[in-house]
């Protein structure tokens, strides 16, 4: 068995707009239960809300996503780390162009001291990606 870590990631009310978002990106259908798919709801403005959904993304893992209940603090700012070799070379390159839409590009992706290619971008939603393109290119 492969042990593979997901991230989760919590939003404010804008999660399905976000695994929507990233499923566009990962180029996969999101799978979305909101708080009133799965049973009754006490208060009528979370019925609509995520509860849990995620995008797989094949050969990789999965993007997972909610809404926080109301009245629970919500903490955007998780940062997460894709990395592959230079034969996913170009998938990485698209990823991190899809992710900087509407985001902020903090640093291209180009030949890191190490030797490989690498960015960061925090996407629109606050989470920073840092991709990674190992051995790309020989360190000097």
């Amino acid at each position: 068995m492969t042990v593979q870590l997901s991230p989760y990631l919590t939003f404010g009310g804008n999660a399905r707009e976000a695994i929507e978002f990233y499923g566009a990106v990962f180029g996969a259908e999101p799978d979305v239960d909101t708080y009133a798919s799965v049973g009754p709801v006490d208060d009528p403005s979370q019925a609509d809300q995520v509860m849990h959904s995620q995008v797989d993304v094949p050969g990789v893992g999965a993007v997972m996503a909610s809404d926080v209940p109301p009245g629970m603090p919500v903490s955007v700012n998780p940062s997460i780390a894709l990395s592959g070799g230079p034969d996913e070379s170009e998938r990485l390159h698209e990823w991190f162009a899809a992710l900087s839409d509407g985001g902020t590009n903090a640093m291209p992706i180009e030949t890191a001291p190490w030797g490989d290619e690498f960015g960061m971008v925090t996407d629109r939603f606050g989470v920073v990606w840092m991709v990674n393109v190992a051995g790309s290119a020989p360190a000097s």
